[in-house]
C-alpha cells in the first residue's frame, strides 16, 4: 500500500487521533493534501477554536477534494471518538427525516484534527452560543456578509464595509471585518448576549435597509438578483438562528485553499485590488505569528444593542 493512504495514529494534545490517506491531493489546483489540511487546522487550532466553542458546528465536507461533490455535514457521524462532544438541537424541516440533530462542538483540538481528517474543509457556525445544559443563549454576535455582485469584487465590498462601521458607530457599536474567503467580506458586532435573536435581526436589517437607501448606486439590502449586478449585497439575513456563517479562519473549498482571514480597517481602506484582501493558509499562519488573533475583542464582553 502507497504509503500516503495509510493509516497512522497520532497523539493530539492526549488524544489518539487516526489518520488516512494524507497523501490525498484536495486543492489539485495547487497541490494542498489532507495531510497540509490537517496541518493548517492544527496551526490555526489556538485563535480558531474560541471563536466555534460551544457553538453547533455545520461542516463542509470535500472527501474527493474541492473538484468533487461537496456536502453540508451536521449530524455526528456513528464513527466518532467517544470523546468528540455534542449537543442535540431541534431540527425542523430536517431534510433526513430528524426531529434533532446531534451536532458536534469544536471544544479542543483533538477534535479539529478529527475533523480535518473527514476532509470538513469548510466549518459553520451560528451567532449564538448553547449553554451548559446543551441550551440556545441569545445571539452574541451580529453579522452582516457583503457579497458582490459581479462585476463589482471585495473592493466595493470594503466601501461597504466602512458605511456600515460607520452607521453602526453613530449608535456606539464597534465592529471588526473579515475576509469570506471567498469574494466577500464580514462585519461582526460583539454583543452581550442579552435581547432575542429577533432584536437583533430587526436592528441589522433596519440598519441595512438605511445604509442601502443613502447608497443606493453601490448598496442593495434585498436578495433579488435583478438588482444586485455591480453592486454590493448587505445580507442582514445571517442574524436569524437558523443560519450560520463561516467561521474566523476556516478554509474555503475554492479553487485556492484561501481562508476566512480576520483584517484591520487600515487594510479595508487600503483595498484597491482583489488580492490584496486574498489570504492563503500560509499568509494567515504568518499573520497570526506577527498580529496575533485581530477577532480577540470579539472574545471580551459585547455590546448592548440600542434601546
Amino acid at each position: 500500500m502507497d504509503a500516503g493512504f495509510r493509516r497512522v495514529t497520532v497523539d493530539v494534545q492526549g488524544r489518539q487521533v487516526t489518520l488516512s490517506n494524507l497523501d490525498k491531493v484536495l486543492y489539485p489546483a495547487t497541490g494542498f493534501t489532507k495531510g497540509d489540511l490537517i496541518d493548517y487546522y492544527r496551526g490555526a487550532g489556538p485563535v480558531l477554536l474560541p471563536h466555534v466553542e460551544s457553538r453547533p458546528v455545520t461542516f463542509k465536507r470535500y472527501p474527493e477534494g474541492v473538484r468533487g461533490e461537496g456536502f453540508f455535514a451536521k449530524q455526528r457521524p456513528p464513527h466518532a471518538p467517544d470523546w468528540v462532544r455534542t449537543v442535540r438541537l431541534p431540527s425542523p424541516g430536517s431534510t433526513m427525516g430528524r426531529s434533532t440533530v446531534d451536532y458536534v462542538l469544536l471544544c479542543d483540538l483533538p477534535t479539529l484534527v478529527w475533523a480535518a481528517n473527514l476532509a470538513a474543509l469548510e466549518i459553520h457556525v451560528p451567532a449564538w452560543r448553547v449553554d451548559d445544559q446543551g441550551r440556545p443563549t441569545p445571539p452574541d454576535r451580529m453579522i452582516y456578509d457583503l457579497d458582490p455582485g459581479e462585476p463589482a469584487t471585495i473592493v466595493e465590498c470594503c466601501q461597504v464595509g466602512l458605511l456600515i462601521r460607520a452607521a453602526l458607530a453613530a449608535d456606539s457599536l464597534v465592529s471588526y471585518p473579515k475576509t469570506s474567503g471567498a469574494k466577500g467580506l464580514q462585519l461582526y458586532v460583539p454583543l452581550r448576549p442579552e435581547r432575542p435573536w429577533q432584536d437583533v435581526h430587526g436592528y441589522a436589517r433596519r440598519l441595512a435597509d438605511q445604509v442601502a437607501r443613502a447608497h443606493s448606486d453601490l448598496v442593495v439590502s434585498t436578495m433579488r438578483k435583478p438588482l444586485r449586478t455591480g453592486k454590493v449585497l448587505i445580507d442582514w439575513s445571517q442574524n436569524h438562528p437558523a443560519k450560520t456563517t463561516v467561521a474566523p479562519y476556516s478554509l474555503r473549498a475554492r479553487e485556492q485553499p484561501t481562508v476566512s482571514t480576520p483584517v484591520t480597517w487600515e487594510e479595508i481602506e487600503a483595498c484597491r485590488r482583489p488580492e490584496d484582501l486574498l489570504f492563503g493558509t500560509d499568509d494567515v499562519l504568518r499573520r497570526v505569528e506577527e498580529h496575533g488573533d485581530l477577532f480577540a475583542p470579539l472574545l471580551s464582553p459585547g455590546q448592548s444593542l440600542p434601546a
